[in-house]
């Protein structure tokens, strides 16, 4: 059995050796455990610092996302062989003690995905904005996909090699929302289990402010839901622009 973790980063160079060091070479169940970072498209050495650390390393030649990253990583791990893959940050952020209780769900054959359920709605790290809309976030995932889903937006999650080879994301701006609504239409079995998370000094990497992330979390959503929902959400609009004109009909009749 082989366990990949995979870690997207991009400009990673200054925490990336410290985050790695971190991680597991050796987990129960497994025979042998890959690091795998994917470089998208950074201008410092952040390719040379994953590789220095033991890591193989996937580069990308253009900075073209998370979301196209975790593609790539994935991609790549299902080329090493791996029987299960594991996502994590580059920032160092979630608690790499969580991941044997991370991975025990799918060894046990009780789960295709898993979840590190962060408790976002008690995270004091968080600011009241972002607890807003990681709770809008998973109360939106949990309706388009059936999936009992607590923090749809965590970024340390599990994959069976099965459940990664059927996942594909659209979205250009984060994986998270829409693999889990794959999930749920392609019937996977996904749980949670808790993970422990730090605060992350530096700027996030993947948006600028909070107002920023909020209004791109808002566009994804939206274009989610019209993604994977457009009847639904047609025959909404149709009935909404039906009853504005039924007044003036009645008006002429």
């Amino acid at each position: 059995m082989r366990l990949v973790i995979q870690v997207p980063a991009w400009n990673e160079e200054e925490v990336l050796t410290a985050s790695l060091a971190e991680l597991p070479r050796r987990v129960a169940g497994f025979d042998d455990v890959q690091l795998l970072v994917v470089d998208d498209g950074s201008t410092d050495d952040t390719s040379r610092a994953a590789a220095q650390a033991g890591a193989r390393v996937v580069r990308m030649p253009l900075h073209r996302g998370l979301a196209a990253a975790f593609n790539a990583g994935l991609t790549a791990a299902l080329d090493l062989g791996a029987d299960v893959i594991v996502n994590t940050d580059a920032d160092g952020q979630y608690d790499p003690a969580a991941l044997p209780a991370l991975v025990a769900p799918i060894l046990a054959g009780d789960a295709d995905i898993v979840l590190g359920d962060r408790g976002v709605a008690t995270l004091a790290h968080f600011s009241p904005a972002k607890r807003l809309l990681q709770r809008l976030g998973t109360w939106v995932v949990r309706g388009l996909s059936g999936v009992p889903v607590f923090d749809a937006t965590t970024g340390m999650r599990a994959f069976s090699r099965g459940a990664a080879a059927r996942l594909n994301c659209f979205t250009s701006f984060t994986y998270t929302l829409e693999t889990l609504i794959q999930a749920g239409q392609a019937g996977l079995a996904v749980v949670s289990v808790p993970v422990a998370t730090r605060e992350v000094a530096r700027p996030s990497r993947l948006f600028r402010s909070n107002a920023r992330y909020v209004a791109i979390s808002l566009a994804t959503l939206a274009r989610l839901v019209f993604l994977y929902r457009p009847l639904r959400v047609l025959l909404s609009l149709g009935v909404v622009f039906l009853l504005a004109a039924a007044w003036p009909f009645g008006r002429f009749l």
